[in-house]
């Protein structure tokens, strides 16, 4: 591999028409290094390769591809420092959460190396005398994946890692602001003994090469994680060929904060929910609703945890929360704390663009006070160091204002009372829920997804995912008479 910036199509690593630049948002004088941009034509080229190779991967051996994943999982792991350095520099989360994020990458790949040897059918009787049943899953195709840059490796991982698992062939377009971590798995996963053009990585701008790729006719599946207009966007292409979809969406996640609830552990929730990974998760809590007889020593603990975050460079010891990962993304959220403010919330701390030694994209932790579910800082994801105070007066005031919304990805309470929790966990309409945990934090091994507008589709994640990447088929065998 002569470039290590290039696109990895049908086998090959190649350059494209065009370049961009990828920056360090801790350091914009850090050039991490310019990453090619695939062309139409190299798609196209991927998606035929693909076609064919998913044919060659689907007679592999389970024991085969289960060594495939294994030793791209062990890899992911044993690398974790490396790659975790790597992801931090380009997208901007404190190291140890960058490390973390490919540590966990491996996991996804060594959890559906197991799986390839656990794809069980199931077989019955039929009503029909001396016809029997057998049932399995078979590979859907070939699966286009679109994945994000707030968890540039292990999001695209948990998509990849079942598709190969599966059989199926995949061409993966990741976000075009994290493109070295796509690389740098890319490069792991070409090294295996996978068919040519198995996998293929394909860079570019969604408007163009996303969109040529969610539109082709020769796409199988496509499992997708982004906002909710583009998602949109992508669902449309893909019912003129009646192609299978899996989006993970938008979301607006609430943790309620009882007046029964450990103070102190509601707080540490609270701030590692909402301002975890800079805000920049779709699993974050932006909305803590509070029950009213804890408000005030609440807030007055919430603040004084922001304001004591320490905010710096990815990279540097002692950081718990880094930059946002662009100018466009810090321009608008600076915005909604604009409109916060418009519409008459209090900012009680935080939410200002911050004067670094590096020059960066450096934000402090915000916290809004005074606010209704009714404006638009609890109505929209602004995917921020930013997250709302909504006071209510009892328990069914807060379960109600938790699903008052167009979303349902993630919810939490604080509570020690067990029917509460219970009766939240039943009720709350959300695809996954937390009892004195933060909203943010999933496992890898079981289910994934929302409801509303965050989630379309099966889920993600666990065994689950093989609704997804797989297509059912039904055999009806008749042995005959014996003589």
């Amino acid at each position: 591999m002569s470039n290590i910036n290039c696109n990895f199509v049908a086998g090959q690593w190649v350059t494209g028409d065009q370049e961009i630049e990828n920056r360090n948002p801790s350091d914009t004088s850090d050039l991490i290094g310019r990453y090619a941009q695939a062309s139409r034509g190299q798609l196209d080229e991927a998606l035929e390769q693909a076609q064919r190779a998913q044919a060659v991967w689907a007679t592999y051996g389970m024991e085969r591809k289960q060594a495939v994943l294994m030793s791209i999982g062990n890899e992911l792991m044993s690398r974790a420092d490396e790659l975790g350095r790597l992801l931090s520099r380009e997208e901007g989360k404190p190291f140890a959460e960058g490390r973390g994020e490919v540590f966990r990458a491996g996991q996804f790949f060594t959890y559906y190396a197991a799986e390839c040897l656990r794809q069980l059918g199931e077989n019955a009787d039929s009503v029909r005398e001396g016809v029997e049943i057998d049932v399995r899953r078979e590979p859907v195709g070939v699966v286009a994946i679109v994945s994000p840059w707030n968890f540039p490796t292990a999001t695209a991982s948990w998509k990849i890692a079942p598709a190969l698992c599966y059989g199926n062939a995949v061409v993966w377009k990741p976000a075009n602001v994290t493109p070295a971590s796509a690389v740098a798995l890319t490069e792991i996963i070409s090294r295996q003994d996978i068919p040519e053009g198995l996998f293929s990585l394909v860079m570019g701008a969604g408007s163009s090469i996303g969109q040529h790729l969610v539109e082709h006719p020769s796409v199988d599946a496509i499992s997708f994680t982004g906002s909710v207009p583009v998602g949109k966007g992508i669902a449309t292409a893909a019912i003129q060929n009646l192609t299978k979809v899996q989006m993970e969406m938008g979301s607006k996640n609430a943790l309620a904060v009882m007046d029964d609830g450990d103070l102190d552990l509601a707080v540490s929730v609270a701030l590692g929910g909402a301002f975890g990974g800079t805000g920049q998760k779709c699993t974050a809590s932006s909305r803590l609703i509070v029950h009213a007889s804890v408000h005030d020593a609440f807030v007055d603990k919430l603040v004084a945890g922001a304001k004591a975050m320490k905010v710096g460079h990815a990279l540097h010891d002692g950081t718990q929360m880094g930059p946002v990962v662009s100018a466009q993304q810090l321009q608008e959220n600076l915005e909604y704390v604009a409109f916060g403010q418009a519409e008459g919330a209090e900012l009680a701390c935080g939410g200002v663009r911050l004067e670094m030694p590096e020059d960066g994209f450096y934000m402090s932790p915000g916290i809004f006070l005074n606010t209704t579910n009714d404006m638009r800082i609890n109505r929209e994801e602004m995917f921020a160091p930013l997250a709302s105070v909504i006071k209510v007066d009892s328990y069914d005031q807060a379960l109600a204002t938790v699903n008052d919304t167009n979303f349902g990805l993630t919810s939490g309470i604080v509570t020690r009372d067990l029917a509460r929790a219970t009766h939240f966990r039943r009720h709350a309409r959300t695809g996954v829920v937390t009892v004195n945990l933060p909203t943010a934090g999933t496992d890898y091994h079981v289910p994934f997804g929302g409801r509303g507008d965050s989630s379309y589709g099966p889920r993600e994640q666990g065994r689950a995912a093989a609704e997804f990447y797989t297509t059912v088929k039904t055999a009806y065998i008749s042995a005959g008479v014996p003589s």
